[in-house]
């Protein structure tokens, strides 16, 4: 089930209704608890099991290690739930990959083998709930949170619907002391949570599927002949439009529809394309994953605290990890590299300019350097293999001379107005929150910008494509 279908909508009214039904909140908790479960069911019900196994053994560790006395018993119930999800996140999203990888250097190495065909489905979303599941056993292993004090409560937290299955990463502090008291909108929230799901629909069905995806396609598809500057650049520029749309349109929707039902979700975009340095880029984009990467990752590693070439070698390393979460591909491990080594060379920039304080034409300049070398990462990105990668590279760069044009003037023109204004409009938000954005605006002509952005949802929807990100 995806947010931009009718089945959706048909399921939310649904959960609207028995949310304000004169109900205990118990009841509504387990209304909300089967109602995530029919979500995820959706797609394959038995991949529930999975869910039900994350957990029942998080919950159990958790109690376990919080009550063990012993340094030795509480490593043991940390490392239990360490191998259940991990192992659980390796097996269906990278046993394929890993033994493919696995053929190629025994292969490499004169030995001829075939690997069995695993077949292996990815079960949607389980890179977001191992990752708010880990966060829970994590934070009561380092004693920065206690265990929740209701299964129910914590069996809500990991399937609430709207971040399941693409986020925002929640931590249980951020989600279950609000279960523990009755959640109701209010008409200003539910008034606001619809005009966030509206956005963000907008966001999904219009912009990313119905205009930049066909010229990202048509660019970065298997039978694309080899691009020229023109056509690399434009094709890579709309895809880098669409994945925000896509992936913050999800995050938007989610929000809003939590809001409808009075609970609070944090932000996951915050403008990136206006982003100066990429430090600051990852301060805006997927701000719940570089968080959790940043916690639980990067500081573990030694974050900044024992000189720079720690420092420079836990950014690599927490980037390359980021970038093969993304997906068992080594071309998301050179995405992650690259954003790696951005991060390391601003480290070092930064320190050899101590006090430098750009112009504002500098600035934005920056700004603009940083978003042009974020669409060379989109590449790799993007692309399915390392060959694609490097013909669109080459076309950037004007390599595949001769090239023919794949791109019609009309998608040049499309693409290049809907980009330019969504980086024109991240650079007027780039200080500001939507939220305060929207309360600013008189309700009028509010309601008229959302009304037609509803009605462009309803005329453009088609097969209900899934988010990109359901596919990590």
């Amino acid at each position: 089930m995806v947010f931009n279908s009718l089945t959706f909508a048909v399921f939310f009214a649904c959960v609207l209704l028995l949310h304000n039904l004169p109900l205990g909140w118990t009841t509504k908790k387990v209304n909300l608890l089967l109602a995530s479960y029919l979500f995820y069911a959706a797609w394959n019900p038995p991949f529930v099991v999975l869910l039900w196994i994350s957990t029942l053994v998080d919950w159990w560790a958790a109690k376990k290690l919080a009550n063990a006395e012993h340094p030795h018993a509480r490593r043991a119930w940390m490392l239990l739930s360490l191998v259940v999800n991990l192992g659980m996140l390796g097996y269906f999203k990278y046993g394929g990959f890993l033994l493919a990888n696995f053929a190629a250097l025994l292969q490499s190495a004169g030995i001829a083998y075939q690997p069995p065909s695993l077949d292996i489905v990815l079960p949607v979303g389980i890179s977001f709930y191992t990752f708010a599941t880990l966060s829970y056993t994590l934070d009561v292993y380092l004693r920065r949170a206690h265990p929740a004090r209701s299964g129910l409560d914590y069996a809500l937290f990991v399937t609430f619907f709207p971040h399941l299955v693409a986020g925002p990463i929640m931590r249980p502090t951020e989600l279950v002391p609000q279960l523990e008291q009755p959640h109701r909108a209010s008409a200003q929230q539910l008034g606001f949570g619809l005009a966030l799901m509206t956005l963000g629909l907008f966001q999904k069905v219009v912009l990313a599927d119905g205009f930049l995806a066909p010229a990202a396609e048509a660019v970065y598809s298997t039978r694309a002949a080899a691009p020229g500057a023109l056509d690399a650049w434009m094709g890579t520029l709309a895809f880098s439009g669409q994945i925000f749309c896509d992936f913050a349109g999800y995050s938007t929707t989610a929000i809003g529809a939590a809001m409808c039902l009075g609970f609070a979700m944090p932000d996951n975009f915050r403008f990136p394309y206006a982003a100066v340095g990429f430090s600051d880029f990852w301060r805006r984009w997927h701000i719940t994953l570089s968080a959790w990467l940043r916690d639980y990752l990067y500081i573990p590693l030694g974050g900044n605290r024992h000189g720079d070439a720690r420092t420079y070698c836990a950014l690599m390393a927490t980037m390359l990890l980021g970038g093969l979460w993304h997906g068992a591909s080594w071309t998301f491990v050179v995405w992650g590299g690259l954003h790696g080594l951005y991060l390391a060379g601003e480290r070092a920039l930064r320190a050899r300019f101590t006090g430098y304080v750009p112009s504002p034409l500098a600035f934005f300049g920056l700004g603009l350097l940083t978003y042009a070398l974020v669409n060379i990462t989109w590449v790799f990105f993007r692309a399915k293999t390392f060959a694609q990668a490097w013909q669109v590279l080459r076309g950037m760069f004007g390599g595949n001379g001769g090239a023919q044009p794949i791109l019609a003037t009309s998608q040049l023109t499309m693409v290049a107005l809907i980009v330019t204004g969504i980086v024109l409009a991240h650079w007027l938000m780039r200080s500001q929150t939507l939220e305060a954005m929207l309360a600013r605006r008189h309700p009028l002509p509010l309601a008229a910008a959302l009304g037609l952005m509803a009605f462009a949802v309803v005329a453009a929807q088609g097969a209900g494509n899934a988010f990109i990100y359901f596919q990590f």
